[in-house]
């Protein structure tokens, strides 16, 4: 019998800024209207074994209540099927005003995972004929000998949260992941193993610099530039770029690097009308991997149903059009 340790961090989208309330509970309430988005993500399509995720969210604020509540689903395909999650999350966020125009804005996420394991699709080594490979003489699959788990799908309440400061040139926050250490092993044969989902820490800040300001219900031409620095268990990464806002148009570029090498150069272009906005993005890997990793490529949909109306659109007194 053969025991192997495997470690991955949670997935993470590229395009922060479609979907924010996956990075920190504390974006939800960004509209005064219901917004919704659609995520996309395909990563390393040129390998064997592709990644993907899909999300779905929906935020609003109540200035009643001074709060925001969101949901989210996001499920994540590792491997075509040999691991898959598929979390529902529900969050609540408070804004509290600290200054003429400055703000804190704390959120809390309580979410249920359901993570499977694909055990059928997995290839051991007793498993490999030195001739035949994954087949034996006869064409059909070598059974192993490695003993299937009871469960193969596991059920567990995973806790997060989030603050947030800011005005109308700057913010900036902390959110924290997986703050009750989920277990989520499928079998307790191996001791020495670590149960808990490690924590996710994740700092990120951003500014806005307005270069041309359109009239009410129309888009500014602005430059955001961000910062984003994650680390969860012993791995770490650093993104940072800008955001160009155009009117209806808007681009970016973005790097990522880790502790040992830079990762990929993230492209993104889209287009904004009406209530919906759609945009593109593009991971040029630049690690060792190379481009025959195929890159990734990703797609984000947003739905922000405030009025377009320039005598009935809100005035956000904040920094956050990148996120609208």
């Amino acid at each position: 019998m053969v025991a192997l340790v495997a470690r991955g961090q949670d997935p993470v989208l590229s395009q922060f800024y479609s979907s924010p309330i996956l990075l920190n509970p504390s974006f939800a309430g960004n509209t005064s209207s219901p917004r919704f988005a659609i995520n996309y993500r395909n990563q390393w399509p040129g390998l064997a074994q592709a990644y993907r995720t899909y999300a779905l969210s929906y935020d609003q604020f109540f200035d009643d209540y001074n709060s925001g509540i969101g949901i989210s689903v996001l499920s994540d395909d590792q491997g075509k099927g040999l691991y898959k999650t598929t979390k529902l999350a529900a969050i609540y966020s408070y804004r509290l005003k600290v200054g003429k125009s400055t703000f804190i804005k704390t959120g809390f996420e309580l979410a249920g995972v359901q993570a499977t394991v694909g055990w059928d699709k997995f290839i051991f080594p007793d498993q490999l004929d030195p001739l035949y490979g994954e087949v034996g003489p006869g064409g059909s699959p070598l059974p192993s000998g490695e003993l299937r788990p009871d469960n193969t799908n596991r059920l567990y309440l995973d806790l997060a949260m989030g603050t947030m400061i800011y005005n109308p040139h700057f913010y900036g926050g902390l959110s924290i992941n997986h703050i009750n250490n989920p277990d989520i092993r499928f079998t307790r044969s191996v001791d020495n193993t670590s149960s808990g989902l490690p924590l996710r820490l994740t700092l990120h800040a951003g500014s806005q610099i307005t270069i041309f300001d359109a009239k009410p219900g129309k888009s500014d031409i602005f430059i955001s530039p961000n910062i984003l620095y994650t680390r969860q268990n012993n791995f770490s990464e650093l993104l940072g770029g800008a955001y160009v806002g155009l009117g209806p148009l808007f681009t970016g570029v973005w790097a990522r690097l880790t502790p040992n090498n830079p990762d990929a150069l993230i492209m993104n272009i889209g287009i904004k009308t009406g209530k919906m906005k759609i945009s593109y993005s593009f991971d040029a890997t630049i690690s060792k991997l190379t481009l025959n990793s195929g890159g990734a490529h990703e797609l984000g949909i947003v739905f922000n149903l405030d009025d377009q109306n320039p005598r009935k659109t809100p005035d956000y007194n904040d920094c956050f059009q990148l996120f609208r």
